[in-house]
């Protein structure tokens, strides 16, 4: 580890924390990447505060460029954690680095102050804060990213669940209306949600209407019956509805087979023959078309 010994930093952390504080607040108030409606300025003081006394507490140890070392371990924590909670907020990535490289102001004009005629002192301090400040501005980036990436990856689970809802049409009759690719996760979010409809309702007869599938190949297809047999499973009897012309012609193309699965060209087909095998049927009221 490069030694540091000479370096005015941990003395200027401990003598001008406070005023530090009040010019870095005063540089990150007025920049343009503030958000006031994102956050106070009395809780962005107290984050301030925070990690200017974790920092001092860091930069006492003479580690002035290995952030990983154990010492900055509480530094490293407090910084993931708020730039986690800003990007849950809805910062950018600019705005949650900005949070460290807006510090460099302060302690660049504090250093410049204390070396005074000092200027080998002060090219060393400054070059060493800069690398230090770059560095941990950095950490914060990679953690955004970390986040903005976990945070799209649950949308995306929410977004399948939502796209895949399963419809009560009758006591014992469900349907579950796909619309889009069906792909292996989808199929998989599909599965549980119709399997657990049919535990939660006891229902006998599930149909998935394919209706808004724009292409059935051989996969779609394999998707789809382990679909029917896990609901079979369940001790429920599935109908797939939504054959158009076009469909069961790649079908018949592709040489694949439903087997015993029963199809029907539309959603409501299928309704009346699900109705028919619970015994109940439709009928007109009088004076009624």
């Amino acid at each position: 580890m490069e030694s540091h010994q000479n370096s005015k930093i941990p003395q200027i952390l401990a003598m001008y924390s406070k005023e530090l504080i009040d010019h870095w607040l005063k540089e990150q108030l007025s920049a343009v990447t503030m958000r006031r409606d994102l956050i106070s300025e009395a809780l962005l003081r107290q984050e301030s505060e925070e990690f200017v006394g974790l920092f001092s507490d860091a930069v006492k140890s003479g580690n002035l460029t290995n952030i990983d070392a154990p010492e900055w371990k509480k530094v490293r924590e407090m910084l993931a954690s708020l730039s986690r909670s800003r990007t849950e907020r809805g910062f950018s990535t600019l705005e949650v680095s900005t949070f460290i490289f807006s510090f460099k102001q302060p302690l660049i004009a504090r250093l410049s102050q204390v070396h005074g005629k000092d200027a080998e002192g002060l090219v060393a301090d400054l070059l060493t804060a800069n690398t230090l400040m770059d560095k941990l501005g950095l950490f914060c980036v990679e953690e955004y990213l970390r986040t903005r990436e976990a945070i799209i990856i649950r949308q995306q689970k929410e977004l399948l669940e939502l796209s895949t809802p399963v419809v009560k049409l009758w006591k014992g009759i469900l349907t579950l209306p796909l619309i889009g690719t069906l792909d292996s996760e989808r199929t998989q979010i599909v599965m549980e949600s119709l399997l657990q409809m049919i535990s939660d309702t006891g229902s006998e007869i599930a149909i998935i209407d394919i209706t808004g599938v724009p292409t059935v190949d051989t996969l779609v297809a394999q998707h789809l019956m382990k679909t029917v047999a896990a609901a079979r499973l369940m001790g429920a009897e599935c109908y797939i509805s939504g054959i158009s012309p076009q469909i069961a012609q790649t079908i018949v193309h592709l040489g694949f087979k439903f087997g015993d699965t029963t199809t029907k060209a539309t959603l409501a087909d299928a309704f009346s023959l699900a109705l028919r095998k619970m015994g109940l049927t439709i009928t007109s009221m009088p004076g009624k078309v």
